[in-house]
């Protein structure tokens, strides 16, 4: 599927010689000089950038909904509380979602590639701006990277924060199953804490699960419907929401 990490493609029969490439640097040197770019511009421009990552269907669109009802009121007229950069294979549906509620979103659709590289980061940042949306303007950036728990872990996008989300209806095991992302997370949040017991979730085990790939991590339960878990998780972001004024 993918033309950098080559997921999808056809396994090598046990026939066929082996093969050697000598490397004369990292794989990822190019992404790495953008995103470093990338996080200088963010830097200047005062935004705070949240790379958000899990499998589909986990509740990223619904939860940065949630946020945006939630996000800061009193903010200046002339500073938007966030923008939404959304990465998928195909559709723009999250994106017109979470502008039907309100939030400045730019779709970036990959076609083939399974995760969003700093790249086109750079690239959609051009695109808000010409939209009316400048870093400048926005407390908040969140880049919702394309639903997968392997290759986005592997791409520094800039972000100031990493987000891996853990729905309930996943079970206990997924950060045993996928250490790489969920080590890479300075936040999990378990969602759609509202079906937990319908699902039989243990949510001891899920953080015990967490903890053991992913220590550094803060691990905060949310659910979008209902709001709960929501003021904690903005404390975890640095978000604390502030009381409108009156």
């Amino acid at each position: 599927m993918c033309v950098d990490c080559n997921c999808g493609q056809p396994v090598a029969a046990a026939t066929d010689p082996p093969r050697h490439l000598e490397l004369g640097q990292r794989l990822l040197v190019h992404n790495d000089a953008q995103a470093l770019a990338n996080r200088e511009h963010f830097a200047a421009a005062g935004v705070r950038v949240i790379n958000l990552l899990s499998s589909p269907g986990s509740g990223k669109t619904a939860l940065l909904e949630r946020l945006a009802l939630e996000l800061a009121p009193a903010l200046p007229a002339t500073r938007h509380p966030m923008a939404v950069i959304v990465g998928d294979l195909a559709t723009d549906n999250d994106a017109r979602r979470l502008r039907a509620a309100g939030v400045p979103a730019l779709q970036i659709t990959t076609g083939q590639a399974c995760h969003l590289e700093a790249a086109m980061v750079h690239r959609a940042l051009h695109d808000l701006d010409h939209l009316g949306h400048p870093l400048a303007g926005l407390e908040l950036l969140v880049i919702e990277n394309v639903g997968n728990l392997v290759c986005p872990a592997a791409f520094d996008l800039g972000e100031s924060l990493r987000v891996v989300l853990l729905s309930v209806t996943e079970g206990e095991d997924k950060p045993l199953k996928y250490p790489a992302t969920f080590h890479s997370a300075d936040v999990v949040v378990i969602s759609k804490g509202d079906l937990a017991e319908a699902c039989g979730f243990d949510a001891p085990q899920a953080r015990h699960n967490v903890a053991r790939v992913a220590p550094q991590a803060r691990i905060v339960e949310v659910s979008a419907r209902t709001g709960e878990g929501i003021a904690a998780l903005l404390a975890a972001l640095g978000l604390e929401r502030v009381p409108v004024a009156g």
